[in-house]
């Protein structure tokens, strides 16, 4: 993990020390807040003039209050991390609109929070976020989530849901036409729609050749 943070690894270390970077979630620990810098990092590249030293703190700290996905307070996991990052954040000195753009960039992140990001680091920290939801990583994290919570792999009846309602709680395969289809189609940037097009296609495949075993 030597200066994967570069060029702000001593910025990254000192908010990676404010709070248990790895929890109970192997969705949500420190590998996948490293992937989602990559994430921003190459998306950061095509859009000129991102305060890249708040890009750092915005996704190191997205996640920083852990809520479950069956929590009832899941919606408000993004505003819950925003609140916390300020404090995390306070001993910087950083000025109050640069704190602010942080907490949106953080608030603004997560699906279920439903809101949309007004400047261009949120638009690229929204981005690499999602990304990581889909695609290959999409499709571990999206089991390994389903198992945590107890549910099945798929209903063994109808697992293209034609003669019920989804339920991704459940059952996680139903977890993709519910969510993770419709993140797909979502990317805000150029370059995160660009990423985003081979990884749902790459989703969208696995989910068919799937189908087609449980379905032989």
């Amino acid at each position: 993990m030597n200066e994967v943070f570069a060029p702000h690894q001593a910025l990254a270390d000192r908010l990676l020390g404010a709070f248990d970077a790895n929890g109970t979630d192997g969705s949500h620990d420190l590998s996948h807040i490293v992937r989602v810098w990559r994430n921003v990092v190459r998306i950061a590249r095509t859009e000129p003039g991102c305060d890249t030293e708040l890009l750092l703190a915005a996704t190191i700290l997205h996640d920083c209050v852990p809520v479950e996905k069956s929590s009832p307070l899941r919606s408000q996991a993004s505003r819950l991390s925003a609140t916390k990052a300020r404090e995390i954040v306070a001993p910087l000195g950083w000025t109050p609109a640069r704190v602010d753009a942080l907490a949106h960039a953080i608030e603004t992140h997560s699906y279920s929070a439903g809101l949309t990001p007004e400047t261009r680091e949120a638009m690229v920290v929204q981005d690499a976020d999602r990304l990581d939801s889909i695609g290959a990583v999409g499709i571990a994290r999206c089991f390994h989530i389903g198992g945590r919570m107890g549910g099945g792999l798929y209903h063994p009846a109808d697992p293209r849901a034609v003669a019920r309602e989804y339920d991704d709680r459940n059952y996680a395969l139903d977890h993709f036409p519910v969510k993770l289809f419709k993140v797909a189609d979502g990317f805000l940037t150029p370059e995160g729609q660009r990423l985003a097009a081979a990884r749902a296609k790459l989703m969208r495949d696995y989910v068919e050749a799937f189908l087609g075993e449980v379905e032989e």
